[in-house]
């Protein structure tokens, strides 16, 4: 945040001082009333600034409401939570934004931080603005305005994003408070909450309210047809327990309906299109077509984890490195080599990326229910191992000696260019991660797909592996949530928030 001069006055709301709240449904309405307030009071001075209207001197500002919670002594908390609970005596604090987005989440938080340390939170105003941008949802008003149109900078007179504020030190593990300010209650502070909501929008098409708690990517369009296909069957029918499907540009399907009912289809896809399977409280399925290669895998989660998915699984095809496996079996990877490079600085390869049981129990019993094999047949079918991730997707041009002598060391058994990336993110971000990859192709020894045979292959095997990817996330729906977030995404001095 810029320092604004002791000389320049500041057109700000009404201070609000912090209040206890042993009600968590009263403590997130009261966030929600707060931080409605405070956007509102930007938008309208943004208004009156156009139209000049506006002081001719000083700032307009309003700051993020904000949850506090001190802590005393070293309470007893049950060592089977992975969250829900701070690590030792202090006072801790997070920024909030869209409170009435996250309202579930929030109030899930909050039950579980009053219940286990038996304290009160406060709910207040903190000393963090509201860059105006962030106070319209979609950005879009502040867009449409002829900057050379304005009599003042917009920056002279309001806050404006600050990347000072806006980072991953939290999640990275490297986050230094100065003396006396308190330690971080969430893994993201508000400003890198609103930076990625906005972000989500725009590499989506949909907005952030339409994303479930449940969440595929994939690398091939087919998916996203057959997914298509699979959610608008179920809402002409009325079945599956799904009560809608959103497709970019937020066109909206509902359950007994043959067609969309509202939004507007697009004429061109974003980069990244998402589409919704809802179902109550966000339970449903979100799928994004991340397209080719781990820079897009990055971009996308370091955005879609500030929703604080229950999960995210990669559904895509890999180059299958043994001979043993023929085109169109499973790989479920336990392990990774990271050559992706993209998160080298923010989680360095030395880290380990360990499977997590729960997910990796939820894809083999899925894919046994939907193959029909289990046991010593399923052996045929599906591999658990190592999968590679690169960066250069023409690997193959390059001497053949170096790179399959490192597979062979890392005992490798699939190569692709986004499974790795999703999967370290989701050790980054603390959330549960998994693969299940369909070799595609087998390089090393000879077999590439021509035309004919890749559109064969596709129609066969697409459908299953879909499916297979749906229930598996619906087995992990059926969950409980602190048994599906696993203590291993946890460090030393963590959150309390999930």
């Amino acid at each position: 945040m810029h320092a604004t001069p002791s000389d320049v006055p500041v057109l700000q709301p009404e201070p609000v001082a912090f209040c206890s709240y042993t009600d968590p449904v009263r403590a997130v309405e009261r966030l929600v009333e707060l931080h409605t307030r405070n956007a509102r009071f930007l938008r309208e001075a943004f208004q009156a600034f156009v139209q000049g209207k506006g002081p001719a001197r000083g700032r307009v500002r309003a700051c993020y409401p904000a949850i506090r919670l001190a802590v005393d002594t070293h309470d007893a908390i049950d060592s089977r939570l992975s969250y829900g609970h701070v690590a030792e005596p202090g006072v801790y604090q997070t920024t909030v934004t869209q409170p009435a987005l996250f309202f579930k989440y929030l109030v899930e938080q909050l039950s579980q931080l009053i219940q286990n340390h038996g304290r009160p939170v406060l709910i207040g105003q903190s000393q963090v603005p509201i860059p105006l941008h962030f106070a319209f949802p979609e950005g879009t008003h502040i867009e449409g305005v002829r900057a050379e149109a304005l009599v003042r900078p917009l920056r002279d007179l309001f806050d404006v994003p600050d990347l000072a504020v806006t980072d991953d030190a939290i999640v990275n593990g490297t986050w230094q408070g100065r003396e006396g300010e308190p330690s971080p209650l969430a893994p993201f502070t508000a400003p890198r909450i609103d930076f990625s909501l906005h972000r989500l929008q725009h590499y989506t098409a949909t907005a952030p309210v339409h994303f479930q708690n449940f969440v595929l990517f994939t690398n091939y369009q087919f998916y996203v047809d057959e997914f298509c296909q699979r959610a608008r069957a179920m809402m002409a029918s009325g079945q599956g327990g799904y009560e809608a499907l959103v497709e970019p540009g937020n066109v909206v399907t509902r359950r007994g309906e043959a067609g969309p009912s509202s939004g507007e289809p697009l004429r061109r896809l974003p980069q990244m299109p998402a589409y919704h399977l809802v179902r109550p409280g966000h339970s449903g399925i979100t799928l994004i077509n991340i397209g080719v290669g781990p820079s897009n895998a990055k971009t996308i989660t370091d955005h879609v984890a500030v929703l604080r998915p229950h999960a995210w699984l990669m559904l895509g095809h890999c180059a299958g490195l043994r001979g043993s496996q023929r085109l169109g079996d499973y790989v479920l990877a336990h392990g990774y080599v990271r050559e992706d490079h993209v998160l080298d600085a923010d989680l360095p390869t030395w880290v380990p990326i360990p499977p997590l049981a729960e997910v990796q129990v939820a894809l083999e019993q899925a894919v046994e229910e939907v193959a029909g094999l289990s046991g010593w047949e399923l052996k045929r079918i599906m591999r658990t191992g190592t999968v590679a991730s690169i960066d250069n997707r023409n690997w193959e041009l390059r001497d053949h000696m170096e790179p399959v002598q490192r597979f062979s060391q890392s005992r490798a058994i699939a190569l692709d260019m986004e499974s790795a990336t999703i999967a370290a993110n989701g050790f980054r971000m603390r959330v549960p991660y998994g693969t299940l990859l369909c070799v595609s192709d087998k390089p090393l020894h000879g077999e590439l797909k021509l035309p004919g045979m890749a559109s064969a292959f596709y129609q066969r095997q697409v459908g299953q592996h879909l499916e297979i990817g749906i229930r598996a996330l619906e087995k992990l729906r059926d969950m409980p949530p602190e048994r599906l977030h696993s203590r291993k995404l946890r460090s030393f001095l963590e959150t309390a928030f999930q």
